[in-house]
């Protein structure tokens, strides 16, 4: 598999196909096209036999100098329980690291369970937040907006 940085010709095949990868639920809003422009050396898409296996947008913190922050991660369903995303994900932490920075933040849904579990493998601690979801992990409400809460995970690296 190939792990190489996402460039802005990536965004039309991954927008085609990223509410069919979460079931139908309506997701292409949160993933606009300026993340394949402005975070590509953040960035990264898997490819295995020409066809695009997943997809992972970070960026580095201006704020946080010791922070990166990952805010979109797909994995096509064919692909799934093979070790793309994990990949994905260690691609980024070092590329975290050759910038000095130490925290990976990210979030997911609280009805996302697969992605809960994914990050608690992965070594990510959920965050306080006065919700609790039904997996028992703690939620911010409203996170992204009314209704749109958000398990909040943190990771040293």
């Amino acid at each position: 598999m190939e792990i190489r940085h996402a460039t802005p010709d990536d965004y039309a095949p991954i927008i085609k196909v990223i509410n069919d990868w979460w079931g139908g639920r309506q997701m292409s809003d949160m993933l606009p096209k300026l993340f394949f422009v402005h975070f590509q050396d953040t960035s990264f898409i898997a490819i295995e036999n020409d066809q695009i296996a997943g997809f992972l947008i970070g960026f580095l913190s201006q704020t946080f100098p010791n922070e990166a922050y990952i805010h979109f991660v797909g994995v096509h369903p064919d692909f799934r329980k093979k070790g793309v995303g994990k990949l994905l994900y260690e691609r980024f932490f070092e590329v975290v690291r050759q910038h000095d920075r130490q925290i990976v933040r990210c979030v997911t849904s609280p009805i996302n369970h697969t992605s809960i579990a994914f990050h608690t493998r992965m070594g990510f601690v959920a965050e306080p937040g006065t919700l609790v979801s039904e997996s028992g992990v703690p939620a911010s409400p409203n996170y992204d907006g009314a209704g749109e809460h958000r398990v909040r995970f943190v990771k040293e690296i």
